[in-house]
């Protein structure tokens, strides 16, 4: 059974307060994108394992076991005792990024493997056990744009459409760390909501909707800000970092080919639609 787990951006996002947890409560607004991976689970006569992880595409660093893919099938293994398989795992979302690549393949092989073994669960328990995962898995359950608040795992629906509009990804050879990004914010929470600014017009955004990461990010990587300028320069609409990554989308009325700028850069450009 074959799916395609697609990234997301992010539309503005507010660190709000530091919990007790040590995790942050925000406030964004989640967009998802069609730039996507491959996932494809089948049936597997490998009784040494229950679950085998063959990645192609872009490498993945780090042991398989701690792969959300994999995290995935066992946490519904524990309560379903469900059959080996093999996982197939195309990557084409960069890591680090803030495309949230990861939370997706996990959330996806939550889906795939309720329709392979039909187990019958509903969208409301995959996103239960999409939290256990992490905070951005649930939000590729619904697939669709959510205001997220708490760690970014409760959701709720907003209209948001961007339909029509034209999307650049560019991500520089630069990782940020969760813990490098967090380091340099200082909790505050906006005056007003993201999604009271989103109902601003587009061109407005750019002075309206801040990610919060930005300021200490681009005095750290310069290189990043430059991207973003350069967006804005080519006639963006609309251009931020998306999450804490590295990696800065712009919105555009039309079609832009600006990947000869972005040399040595990871680079996509497509149309944005609504989920159907």
């Amino acid at each position: 059974m074959l799916c395609f787990p697609n990234a997301k951006i992010n539309l503005g996002l507010n660190i709000i307060e530091r919990r007790s947890d040590n995790f942050h409560n925000i406030a964004t607004v989640f967009y998802p994108i069609p730039l996507s991976d491959i996932l494809e689970i089948i049936h597997s006569e490998n009784n040494l394992n229950k679950v085998e992880l063959k990645i192609t595409g872009m490498q993945i660093s780090g042991d398989s076991e701690r792969n959300l893919c994999v995290k995935a099938y066992y946490l519904l293994d524990k309560e379903f005792d469900l059959p080996p398989i093999t996982i197939y795992l195309h990557k084409l979302v960069p890591m680090g990024a803030g495309f949230g690549g990861g939370s997706s393949n996990g959330a996806f092989t939550l889906t795939l493997l309720n329709q392979l073994f039909e187990l019958g669960l509903a969208d409301d328990q995959l996103v239960g056990y999409a939290e256990q995962l992490g905070s951005d898995c649930a939000f590729f359950i619904h697939n669709k744009p959510a205001f997220g608040t708490g760690k970014g795992n409760v959701l709720t629906d907003i209209q948001v459409d961007l339909s029509g509009k034209y999307l650049v990804l560019v991500k520089p050879d630069i990782f940020i760390s969760t813990a490098e990004a967090y380091a340099g914010v200082n909790p505050v929470k906006l005056k007003h909501s993201i999604p009271e600014l989103l109902k601003h017009p587009i061109t407005d955004w750019k002075q309206l909707v801040i990610n919060d990461f930005e300021e200490s990010i681009f005095l750290r990587h310069p290189e990043i800000k430059i991207i973003k300028n350069d967006l804005y320069k080519w006639g963006a609409l609309y251009a931020s970092m998306t999450g804490s990554g590295s990696a800065v989308f712009g919105i555009f009325d039309d079609e832009v080919k600006l990947k000869t700028l972005f040399q040595r850069m990871f680079y996509w450009g497509g149309w944005l639609k609504m989920k159907q």
